[in-house]
């Protein structure tokens, strides 16, 4: 406990004990100890008595100076660190080395640990010595770790990884929430709101200033959305850069080059629409990379993969398009068009970008543009010639029956492409916002097979299950049941566990609206297999289901 008092020249309890076992008279070499041990101030001696008439005992005493200097000397090391003596950092040094033989002593550890907190380069024996002892790297402040940190990945790796770890748990959290509604989905939350959660905002505090710890987080986040193609990595590295973007830590934000791209998509992402002025400047980014620095696209291509920024930009690209069909206009002559479409080119190219290592944009297939948008606007068009022509009266109606068929050059591109897949996917869940029974039905088989099976993806699923919401009076129509559960849902759920609890999600909100024959068979079809039971009803989904499902069948 008194360890390292010897080394500065003062008694401890061993000296005592030495003392009063070589002395003839213990009494008299007691006063002398505490003569010479304690409080050096001559008019203090005719004031102690006083104190033992009062029944203060002397450790009481001496405990309350002790605690009341170590305060004062605290404030002084705070109050020289903030000044502008040039010696500052000179005088802390040598505090430090008068004081941390005494770093083990729980009473002097908090003043030790207040000069090291103030140096901005602690000498690198001390920092040894910290890293050794588990107790006091446990209780020295973040500003020193940092210190630690940067010359050990490995350690640093070690406290980062379960905030990494805790990172994704969350936003799969979000992603099979039991909250089913297209109001309040996992893209409701704005980008500052999602800045304050507990993982960037200790990675921020973590990080501070230092450049270096900035480098290794971003190399652990590269090198894990390699290691699992989880974009929630994405994510997490444009919300930490904005982080210190909101801190105003130039000493990071001006020597990343992402930095105002990131910024600016940010401010796309928060208003969920690219407008034209926003467009021009990230594609100014774009064409600003300069070559040898062609290496910073694979961060861009990061950055846009994010899903917040995927799901931005084809928002954009919805709008973009249904403008260019009151206009008339084809998609091929809109630059903004063509802009949104290389930005989320670039972003579903992130994975193999970084995995080759060839740092180019990837060309987009022009036939996106010149054969599968025009194909996803003729069914637009279809649908919109069967509306008006419900709406004229009875004799100026023709035999039109709605289609139930998809252009070809639509399917293959849904199942072929990356970008116009993740375009086809939004439109149906524009057409189920709307509330478009007949072209859901029309569309929904189509997504059976799509690139990379991206229909069966939790993000796309769980937006969907919230957008068919909107529609859950038709779940009283077995042919709308066939299409949503048969033509779709379940013709992969039995090999994708994911599938199976997006839709145990959604039957939890809708079942008192599905037809009761159907919720039957479905209840049937759905009910885990014993080795998966425990896995797949952990949410107690199915549980809940079946028992809301019997209550409602017994009702009179």
């Amino acid at each position: 406990m008194f360890a390292g008092l010897p080394e500065l020249g003062i008694s401890n309890g061993e000296d005592l004990k030495e003392t009063l076992t070589n002395c003839t008279e213990p009494l008299k070499a007691i006063d002398q100890f505490q003569m010479e041990n304690g409080i050096l101030l001559p008019t203090l001696q005719s004031a102690l008595p006083f104190l033992d008439l009062h029944g203060t005992p002397r450790l009481e005493f001496h405990q309350s100076v002790f605690d009341e200097l170590r305060e004062k000397l605290m404030e002084r090391v705070a109050i020289i660190a903030e000044g502008k003596d040039e010696d500052r950092y000179g005088k802390l040094e040598e505090l430090l080395e008068k004081s941390f033989p005494l770093v083990k002593m729980p009473s002097i550890q908090p003043v030790v640990m207040q000069v090291l907190k103030h140096l901005p380069k602690v000498p690198e024996k001390k920092l040894k010595t910290v890293m050794a002892d588990k107790e006091l790297y446990k209780v020295c402040s973040v500003e020193v770790k940092r210190q630690i940190w940067q010359d050990n990945q490995a350690l640093f790796g070690d406290e980062v990884s379960p905030l990494l770890k805790q990172y994704i748990v969350e936003k799969e959290a979000a992603l099979f929430s039991s909250d089913l509604s297209i109001l309040h989905n996992f893209f409701s939350p704005s980008p500052k709101t999602r800045r304050q959660g507990e993982v960037v905002l200790k990675l921020t505090q973590m990080i501070g200033k230092n450049v270096k710890l900035y480098d290794m987080v971003l190399q652990f986040l590269r090198t894990l959305f390699l290691r699992t193609r989880n974009v929630h990595y994405c994510t997490l590295r444009a919300e930490l850069l904005m982080s210190l973007h909101d801190l105003d830590i130039s000493e990071i934000c001006s020597v990343d080059p992402c930095h105002k791209f990131t910024w600016c998509l940010d401010a796309c992402i928060r208003e969920k629409f690219v407008d034209g002025k926003r467009a021009r400047e990230l594609q100014g980014f774009l064409d600003g990379v300069k070559k040898g620095q062609e290496q910073v696209l694979g961060d861009l291509s990061m950055i846009l993969c994010d899903p917040f920024a995927c799901n931005t930009l084809v928002l954009s690209i919805m709008r973009n398009l249904q403008e260019l069909l009151s206009q008339e206009s084809l998609p091929r002559d809109s630059p903004d068009l063509m802009l949104l479409l290389r930005m989320l080119s670039l972003g579903q190219g992130a994975w193999d970008m970084i995995d080759s290592q060839v740092f180019k944009e990837p060309r987009l297939d022009l036939e996106v543009v010149t054969r599968f948008l025009p194909a996803m606007m003729s069914v637009v068009v279809d649908d919109h010639t069967f509306t008006v022509e419900q709406k004229l009266p009875s004799e100026e109606k023709s035999s039109l029956s709605y289609p139930t068929t998809l252009p070809d050059a639509f399917n293959r591109y849904l199942q072929e492409n990356r970008v116009a897949c993740e375009m086809g996917l939004y439109y149906v869940l524009h057409i189920a916002k709307l509330r478009n029974k007949n072209a859901l039905q029309r569309l929904l088989p189509a997504l059976v097979e799509t690139y990379n099976d991206m229909a069966f993806g939790d993000i796309f699923l769980h937006l969907l299950t919230g957008h068919l919401t909107l529609l859950s009076d038709e779940f009283g129509s077995e042919e709308f049941c066939s299409v949503v559960f048969d033509g779709f849902l379940l013709t992969s759920f039995s090999s994708k566990e994911n599938v199976h609890r997006h839709t145990l999600r959604m039957l939890l909100h809708l079942q008192h609206k599905v037809l009761p024959s159907y919720m039957e068979t479905l209840m049937k079809t759905l009910e885990p297999p014993k080795q998966n039971y425990k896995e797949v009803s952990s949410s107690n989904s199915y549980k809940l289901i079946t028992y809301q499902h019997r209550s409602l069948i017994t009702l009179p």
